[in-house]
């Protein structure tokens, strides 16, 4: 068969399974001739035939699409594929995945999946979303230009697996400034946010079967990094001072692995203190066991600094430190960071060569920019009195509109609070009928493993400004029971 008349049947094929869709722009002549390695003429053939026949339309200066309107006397070939209709499960082998993909589509985490849907206006109370909207995005986008221009051709190709040095040492300063942390440059490892950094703390620290501590309530997205890994969840209480390291010692002394939020505790706005904290070094250093300290958003601390990292007060280099830039600037930018003990450096870059290698380098190069000309801390100390008058307005209307209905927390840092609830109410059912007035709320009860003794309300703020702030409250008060 001639090649024109090849390529004929292989995009009239396309056209009509449904794999190219109506309207779609097709290439040029003269890119794909080049692409497949053939004359202009063939390609130039198979094109007018298809135009012909009505299946492509080909205008000057709108290049080549498939046609919105196919002549309705065509019809599919035999045997091409039908789109969108479900396999026949009748005639196809089962599904084989590991024990760990049975358990992923078991789940079909709604919680983390909907978390990610595609960009849409903040709702009220979005949890752990800053206000994109007041970033400044001119000046990124004007560093980042820059950065594309100077950038050298050897940065193209593969980079450090740790991350780009000069970010890197950003962030050992910035992290031994703003947060106490103690660490040279090379005990930084940048990774794809912080979830990668769960992930690869998880699967190179524990074993399966191991028993790790989890704050309950806790972070889902720990939750599940942990299993993942093949760990054994055990559920320790948060008090008035952060996690109950006694109950720990008593119930799971053999534990492999502490995860915790002690600089703002997720999602109580807890800060742990200084005597769990130094409880719980204490006990790492004599089980031989890890800390994961995962310190998502005290950048924003509304009432003196920030407080110093667990991180700095460990002595027996057991601690992981966990950072990430998704909070203080935005997600998509997907930035975080590892502060490892020495000791740990060369497995964790090992196991970053088989998984990401390094993070995208422009990204790198426009971030450490961004902090070494100062942009980062001006942005945080803008933001900071931006969240504090939110909270200040959440935590007043809650109490003028809800004043016996919600028990506030008023948080002494981060993007979100906790409402108490009273026992009769329980937190799934407002959660719900709150999403279908357009609210986004987590309720505690799904946070906790087990049964929680209270439920409550993880309110967000960080990305609603204050009309928004008082029109969620509104909204929130017509579900509650009169």
């Amino acid at each position: 068969m001639p090649l024109h008349r090849q390529l004929y049947d292989r995009l009239r094929h396309a056209i009509l399974s449904g794999q190219l869709q109506p309207g779609q722009v097709l290439p040029s002549t003269r890119a794909l001739a080049s692409e497949l390695g053939i004359s202009l003429n063939t390609v130039n053939n198979a094109y007018e035939q298809l135009c012909a026949e009505g299946y492509i339309e080909r205008r000057v200066g709108q290049g080549t699409r498939v046609a919105r309107d196919l002549p309705e006397t065509f019809s599919l070939p035999k045997g091409a594929p039908q789109r969108n209709t479900a396999p026949d499960e009748s005639t196809h082998a089962p599904l084989l995945l590991s024990h760990l993909g049975e358990d992923l589509t078991r789940q079909a985490p709604e919680s983390s999946i909907q978390t990610y849907r595609r960009p849409t206006p903040p709702r009220a109370f979005h949890t752990g979303t800053p206000d994109l909207r007041a970033f400044p995005f001119p000046q990124w986008n004007q560093i980042a230009a820059h950065c594309a221009r100077s950038m050298p051709r050897n940065m193209a190709n593969y980079q450090e697996i740790a991350g780009y040095y000069p970010l890197r040492e950003a962030i050992a300063i910035h992290a031994s400034i703003t947060r106490g942390v103690h660490c040279q440059t090379e005990q930084v490892i940048i990774v794809p946010g912080a979830q990668t950094a769960l992930d690869l703390a998880a699967r190179l620290l524990l074993n399966p079967g191991d028993l790790a501590w989890m704050e309950n309530p806790g972070y889902l997205g720990a939750q599940h990094a942990l299993l993942n890994a093949g760990a054994q969840l055990a559920p320790i209480p948060v008090t008035s001072e952060g996690i109950n390291v006694e109950i720990g010692q008593k119930r799971y002394p053999q534990a492999r692995l502490a995860f915790v939020t002690p600089s703002h505790q997720f999602p109580s706005g807890i800060t742990m203190h200084l005597s769990q904290r130094v409880a719980l070094l204490q006990w790492a250093k004599q089980a031989n066991a890890w800390i994961l300290e995962d310190d998502y958003d005290s950048d924003y601390r509304f009432s003196g600094r920030p407080l110093d990292a667990l991180q700095g007060l460990d002595l027996a280099q057991r601690v992981i430190y966990i950072g990430t830039f998704s909070k203080v600037l935005f997600p998509a930018l997907r930035i975080g960071y590892l502060i490892v003990p020495p000791q740990l450096i060369p497995p964790f870059l090992a196991l970053c060569s088989y998984t990401h290698i390094h993070v995208p380098i422009l990204d790198q190069l426009t971030l450490e920019a961004w902090m070494t000309k100062g942009y980062l801390l001006r942005h945080i100390r803008h933001m900071r009195d931006l969240y504090a008058a939110r909270r200040a307005l959440l935590i007043e209307s809650l109490q003028k509109e809800l004043g016996g209905s919600i028990d506030v927390q008023p948080p002494q840092a981060g993007l979100h609070l906790m409402g108490w609830l009273p026992p009769t109410l329980d937190d799934q059912q407002i959660t719900q009928q709150a999403a279908s007035c357009g609210l986004d709320i987590i309720p505690l009860s799904a946070l906790t493993l087990g049964s929680s003794q209270r439920g409550g309300l993880v309110l967000g703020y960080g990305a609603i400004n204050e009309q928004e702030i008082q029109a969620g409250v509104r909204q929130l008060v017509s579900v509650f029971p009169s």
